[in-house]
């Protein structure tokens, strides 16, 4: 079991490094073209990967899967996560907008206690509003540094938690990687749906190409090994690994992009952390630590 721990945690590192190398290379591509064009671009090759990679392990499913009710609210929820977050990423630091969206386990366990009746206790009440006030410390509404942009990550952590939830009610004889290819599929054609709306095509350079083709790549790695984490260890023992994307992020975003977090913006990352930890201890206490099945596809 300790090794088995040990390469979990392990697999928990590359997948978080898969996502934040999959965030920077859209915030790179941002500079050029418009979240709707990235989304469609990047589609096309993350459900390439994500096609051959559900063919080679015997989880491709029937159409009509695609069409029940819940994946296809789940679906939704990814879509309108997507392209907030994408949005977001462009006019923002790399390390706020990954320290806001570590609200995401919080915000799920509120969401499963008041629409999934699932019992929270008063220490997970407790985290849940201590981790919101470190986020407000983050985003520090009011004041200069607050912008629409950081709104636009706030709501995205709110449609993550939707498709997280949603994901928790469908049946569990779905594979995992049929609904991530389900959803990298209807993200990538929202967003050549979305093109014409959002100032039409823009020149798209051979480096901007290859920029959303690792970060296509990079999603698929990181999914690749995060199902491996889950398969793999004790997640009690593995879920706080998720938190290094954290300071991927803050060291990816000083040495690419010169972004150094203020002061506060770290208070609020270590608070928002520290929550998301207790709430995972308290949940592996009573036995139900789980962790999204599928990652988010930004």
């Amino acid at each position: 079991m300790h090794s088995d721990n040990f390469r979990a945690a392990l697999f928990m590192l590359l997948a978080m490094a898969g996502f934040v190398v999959n965030d920077t290379f859209v915030k790179i591509a941002s500079t050029d073209i418009p979240p709707a064009q990235i989304m469609a671009i990047r589609g096309v090759a993350a459900s390439l990967f994500l096609a051959v990679l559900a063919w080679k392990l015997g989880a491709l499913g029937p159409v009509r899967l695609a069409l029940s009710p819940r994946l296809l609210l789940r679906t939704a929820a990814d879509i309108l996560a997507t392209l907030s977050y994408i949005t977001a990423l462009g006019q923002m630091p790399i390390a706020n907008a990954s320290a806001i969206f570590q609200a995401l386990p919080l915000v799920v366990t509120l969401g499963a206690a008041l629409f999934l009746g699932e019992p929270v206790g008063w220490r997970r009440w407790s985290a849940i509003i201590v981790g919101f006030i470190g986020v407000m410390i983050i985003v520090r509404p009011g004041t200069e540094g607050f912008t629409v942009y950081s709104v636009a990550v706030l709501a995205s952590v709110a449609f993550s938690a939707v498709r997280d939830l949603s994901t928790r009610r469908m049946d569990r004889t779905v594979p995992s990687i049929f609904i991530a290819l389900v959803t990298a599929i209807a993200v990538g054609l929202f967003g050549w749906l979305l093109v014409p709306f959002s100032g039409g095509w823009q020149p798209v350079s051979a480096s901007i190409l290859v920029s959303l083709t690792v970060a296509a790549a990079a999603i698929a790695v990181g999914y690749i090994f995060i199902v491996q984490a889950m398969r793999t260890g004790d997640m009690g023992f593995v879920a706080p690994f998720r938190y290094s994307i954290l300071l991927y992020a803050l060291v990816i975003g000083y040495l690419l992009f010169g972004d150094l977090p203020s002061p506060l913006t770290l208070i609020g990352s270590a608070i928002v952390v520290a929550s998301g930890l207790y709430t995972l201890y308290r949940e592996r206490l009573r036995g139900v630590v789980k962790l999204p099945p599928t990652p988010q596809v930004h």
